[in-house]
């Protein structure tokens, strides 16, 4: 028997969908992708990362966003819900809902077995678009690694990383320092899983 085709999403259409729905989906090129829940490491890790970055930009002029906030990238046409996002100034909204959120400086995925592939290449190649856009974050979530890719003045992405608990993740674009043992507390790795 054959498939029926998905059909065409507009922009519009996905949003009216969306903020009515009980789970979050993205959304890309006419499509719609249902998002599943995080596990026990992803949880922890995000929860750890937000709590350090909003505990130190208080009292400055940004914002830390959970997982709950939607990011959209307005060239492509992306709409996707990063682990972390922070903005720097007056947060810039696609429209009167405050709900889509347009001028992220640094954005932060943690990444899972699942979901790697696709943060590292075309989620990615996505968010350079972000004309905002300074630093993005992978943090893995089976193992002790942090990726930090960093705009440079001619366009091009330098990425560093860190591995071991004493070293840290320095974040420029928002004057924030994160260290891998505070990255990674309480964390356990799922063994066996492949």
């Amino acid at each position: 028997m054959p498939t029926l085709p998905k059909p065409f999403l507009t922009p519009e259409e996905y949003l009216e969908i969306e903020r009515k729905a009980e789970y979050k989906s993205e959304y890309y090129g006419g499509e719609m992708f249902a998002m599943s829940g995080a596990r026990y490491a992803h949880n922890l890790i995000a929860m750890s990362v937000g709590a350090g970055l909003y505990n130190q930009l208080r009292g400055r002029p940004c914002e830390v966003y959970p997982s709950d906030m939607r990011i959209r990238v307005s060239p492509s046409g992306l709409y996707t819900y990063p682990d972390v996002s922070v903005v720097c100034g007056k947060p810039q909204f696609g429209d009167g809902e405050m709900d889509n959120l347009t001028n992220p400086v640094l954005v932060v995925e943690v990444l899972s077995p699942s979901t790697e592939a696709y943060d590292r290449g075309r989620k990615f190649e996505q968010y350079r678009k972000i004309e905002s856009l300074r630093q993005y974050v992978l943090v893995a979530s089976d193992r002790t690694s942090v990726e930090l890719f960093t705009r440079q003045a001619n366009g091009q992405w330098l990425m560093s990383s860190a591995t071991e608990p004493e070293e840290e993740v320095v974040l420029d674009s928002i004057g924030c320092r994160l260290k891998v043992a505070d990255i990674y507390e309480r964390v356990e790795f799922e063994t066996g899983r492949g």
